[in-house]
């Protein structure tokens, strides 16, 4: 191993370019770019300021690994299999870690982000905060960007003197400069032309398999590539797993996006985590992530070899859960890892499927209680051995093991009431009250909404006395109080728009309100109710209503 130093500006010179010893190019094992445009913006704020950046780790071989392009325009709905390159056995470089650094500069030097260039306020470079922003860079449309803002490669790949270019910036502004601003453009100039194009301060490790064949092959390769990513958080467990399995399976990421993009057309939030957390539960492995599961080149292959059957299942369950059930969005998902169990029934006793007993019972009750929630996998690997014994999906049974492990199945009045504004049990109960809702609309935008009957903003006007000064200055209510279910309804996105309730209270809000509709949303009918005064009186009245309408699944399990 050896080590190479690179300015900046030649080093994103080198990215996708065959001409130098091969290019800089990403292999597969390596995952999405994940950076947003603030933390990008942070880098070169970071470089200008002569922070260290740390050593990047490359690989240099003859092998035919399937690699891909740095992506140079970046959009949030870009694929990845757009960008990989035939496979040769020619020299090339490939980046095992510093990839999204790397990644950052070449968008910021040589492309965009969602069509906008990265521009610099050359006047910037004020003293400040060591965690704040010194010199200033952001993505601009170029028809918004003015004086101060210059875009940041024409200064970086110019070949004119620093001198020079401070003089054609200043000449460019579209007022006078003062003698300091004068300075500080040609200070942030030279500044640049050092960072970028003088000093070579990206420093890589070479893990050199050309020059010596026999030092590195793949397999080590992706070990140290696991062992260089796994010391921090820029990369999770299923990152490091699903990089053993594209060592394997070379369309590995084309197969996971197709399958997670058709599980999530309707509005699921299904992730790479769950599907891989899911193989290796149907591959009877256990659900833990363990990367000793992945190196072992038998799971791999196995999984690839019933990937098709797998991802048929995963795809069975979830039209079962949007088809036949109260649950079709995300937002009333509070885990996914409950359909794991089932998923495996639908596996390995495709047969029994269609005769399933009582999977709505299933997850209502394991959904409500948060039995799934921490670490499951244990009692996940109970659950799936039970259905493999008896090739039954027996609720029952696995309501038993579930009990066993510690975990709760009560819903009690408090599961219900007990659930506040923002939490994914609330949407939960809002599907089953609401069932006549469509929750898929055309446009995301466009899902029903939970809103407040009373209004925040009149609840936190509401005062009461302090006992210590005499005066009526404490809040009434706090956020407990406010955000709890019992003032919480379900609108259309057009009721709850900019000429809907918003903050209308709600003694105007329902004053031409049918019946039926009160009768929906679970409002008491009695008007005085709906006056501010009357808040608690409401709530407690509202309370009764929502136990009625819950009272068919408040039980002990």
């Amino acid at each position: 191993m050896k080590n190479q130093k690179e300015t900046i500006r030649k080093m994103v010179s080198y990215l996708n370019n065959e001409e130098k010893d091969g290019g800089f190019w990403l292999p597969n094992i390596q995952r999405p770019f994940v950076w947003r445009e603030d933390q990008i913006e942070r880098l070169f704020d970071s470089i200008m300021r002569e922070y260290p950046i740390s050593t990047l780790l490359v690989w240099r071989t003859k092998s035919r690994i399937r690699r891909r392009k740095f992506i140079d325009n970046y959009k949030s709905t870009i694929r990845l299999t757009d960008f990989y390159v035939p496979e040769d056995d020619k020299t090339k470089l490939l980046v095992l870690d510093g990839q999204q650094r790397l990644q950052s500069l070449f968008i910021g030097l040589k492309g965009s982000y969602e069509k906008r260039e990265l521009y610099f306020d050359v006047l910037s470079g004020d003293l400040v905060a060591p965690e704040d922003i010194r010199y200033k860079f952001k993505f601009l449309d170029a028809e918004k960007a003015a004086f101060p803002w210059v875009k940041f490669k024409e200064i970086v790949f110019s070949n004119e003197h620093p001198n020079r270019i401070a003089r054609s910036i200043r000449a460019g502004a579209d007022r006078d400069l003062t003698e300091d601003e004068y300075l500080r453009i040609e200070d942030n100039v030279a500044r640049i032309w050092q960072q970028f194009s003088s000093k070579d301060l990206l420093i890589y490790q070479e893990l050199d398999s050309v020059d010596n064949p026999n030092a590195y092959n793949e397999d080590d390769v992706v070990e140290i590539f696991i062992r260089a990513n796994s010391g921090g958080t820029r990369l999770g467990k299923s990152d490091l797993l699903f990089s053993l399995l594209t060592s394997s399976w070379e369309d590995a990421d084309e197969r996971m996006d197709e399958l997670l993009d058709d599980l999530n057309r309707v509005g699921y939030d299904f992730t790479r985590d769950f599907v891989l957390k899911t193989c290796l539960t149907l591959l009877d492995k256990g659900a833990a992530y363990e990367i000793k599961k992945f190196r072992d080149e038998r799971i791999r292959q196995e999984l690839i070899n019933k990937w098709e059957g797998i991802s048929a299942a995963i795809r069975d369950v979830r039209d079962y859960l949007y088809g036949r059930t109260f649950i079709r969005t995300d937002k009333a998902m509070p885990s996914y890892l409950v359909l794991i169990p089932i998923i495996y029934f639908r596996y390995h006793f495709p047969q029994k499927w269609g005769a399933a007993q009582n999977l709505d019972d299933y997850l209502l009750r394991t959904l409500l209680s948060g039995a799934f929630s921490g670490t499951p996998d244990n009692m996940i690997d109970r659950c799936v051995k039970a259905i493999s014994s008896s090739g039954e999906f027996d609720v029952n049974e696995i309501f038993g093991i579930i009990r066993e492990d510690g975990r709760s199945l009560e819903l009690a009045e408090s599961t219900i009431l007990g659930q506040y504004y923002g939490s994914k049990q609330s949407h939960l109960i809002f599907n089953l009250w609401y069932r006549d809702f469509n929750y898929i609309p055309a446009y995301e935008n466009n899902l029903p909404q939970a809103d407040h009957i009373f209004p925040q903003s009149l609840l936190r006007k509401v005062k009461k006395v302090n006992p210590r000064t005499g005066r009526q200055d404490l809040l009434r209510y706090y956020q407990e109080d406010r955000d709890q279910i019992a003032n919480l309804m379900l609108l259309t996105a057009e009721e709850n728009g900019f000429s809907g309730k918003r903050d209308i209270p709600p003694n105007e809000w329902f004053a031409d309100k049918d019946e039926a509709y009160l009768e929906m949303h679970l409002i008491p009918k009695n008007p005085d109710l709906w006056e501010l005064d009357n808040y608690e009186a409401f709530i407690g009245e509202r309370k009764k209503l929502i136990l009625d309408k819950f009272s068919h699944i408040i039980q002990r399990a």
